[in-house]
């Protein structure tokens, strides 16, 4: 990782995790330092799984970083400062198989120890080994108006979830 960057334990973060996520988004991230795709993501959590420090994140099969998240070990989530809001609006709404997401927002690629992708702006980076997806699943929704509201076309996403391995902050 970059040398600015600070090795914590993943029992340390102190962010409330429905303001990282939800409000001041993340990167999920997928792939090598040699070809890799990444995406704006509001939806996620952080939390204790089969004795584990896990994160979840969702991604829809149509976007790129889907791709990437099904052939990689690992994946990052990438929380930034509100600086960088421009950026992740930018990797939301456009597809890295269409454009250069480093080149037109100027996000700086870095290699983390699992071989995966984080960025050198970002202030707090989860790096996480797969353990576990599934498709999310429109017939076991409890309360239909959820599903009707979010899927309208049936787009499920797939739930990753992943260990936390290394929780880097600047």
């Amino acid at each position: 990782m970059n040398p600015s960057f600070e090795k914590i334990a993943p029992d340390a973060i102190t962010d409330n995790v429905f303001q990282l996520i939800g409000q001041d988004w993340m990167l999920v991230t997928a792939g090598t330092p040699d070809d890799f795709n990444t995406m704006t993501a509001s939806w996620g959590g952080l939390g204790e799984l089969w004795n584990r420090r896990v994160a979840f994140a969702f991604v829809r099969p149509q976007r790129y970083t889907f791709e990437f998240m099904e052939r990689a070990p690992s994946f990052t989530l990438s929380f930034f400062a509100e600086t960088h809001r421009d950026a992740l609006k930018f990797c939301g709404t456009h597809s890295g198989r269409k454009v250069d997401k480093m080149a037109e927002t100027g996000l700086i690629p870095v290699p983390t120890p699992l071989d995966s992708v984080a960025f050198a702006q970002a202030r707090l980076v989860l790096v996480c080994r797969k353990l576990y997806a599934q498709d999310i699943a429109g017939e076991h929704f409890i309360v239909p108006e959820v599903r009707e509201e979010v899927y309208p076309a049936a787009d499920y996403h797939r739930l990753y979830i992943g260990e936390i391995v290394e929780v880097w902050r600047q």
